[in-house]
């Protein structure tokens, strides 16, 4: 079982920048790829970014160059820095783990708020 716990979500202006972050604990041994996804109201769930377990990362063409993942394995924490923020990211953020040899994300964060103001 892994558990997942996401902060950092508020209310920021556009143009501003956030960082949100993802606390992972339990079975940390069996994770190869983390992911942040993201949910706006009355939208489908969408992936935003992931990083696999040799810090290869990939992003939605919707947020490249302005939102970069990473991770501090320390700490069993992933981060999410999004910059250059605009009134379209606003969701709920939520942290996902997917298992070696999975193909799906198995593991779910409750979600944090993020709120871009125009």
């Amino acid at each position: 079982q892994v558990q997942l716990v996401e902060s950092g979500g508020g209310l920021v202006q556009a143009g501003g920048s956030l960082r949100l972050s993802c606390a992972a604990s339990g079975s940390i041994f069996s994770i190869n790829t983390m992911g942040w996804h993201r949910q706006a109201p009355g939208e489908q769930r969408e992936w935003v970014a992931a990083i696999t377990s040799r810090d290869d990362t990939k992003y939605a063409d919707s947020v490249k160059g302005r939102f970069t993942i990473s991770r501090d394995n320390a700490k069993n924490t992933v981060y999410l820095q999004m910059n250059s923020l605009k009134p379209e990211d606003k969701a709920v953020y939520y942290c996902a783990a997917a298992r070696w040899g999975a193909s799906y994300y198995g593991s779910w964060g409750e979600g944090t708020q993020v709120t871009v103001s125009s």
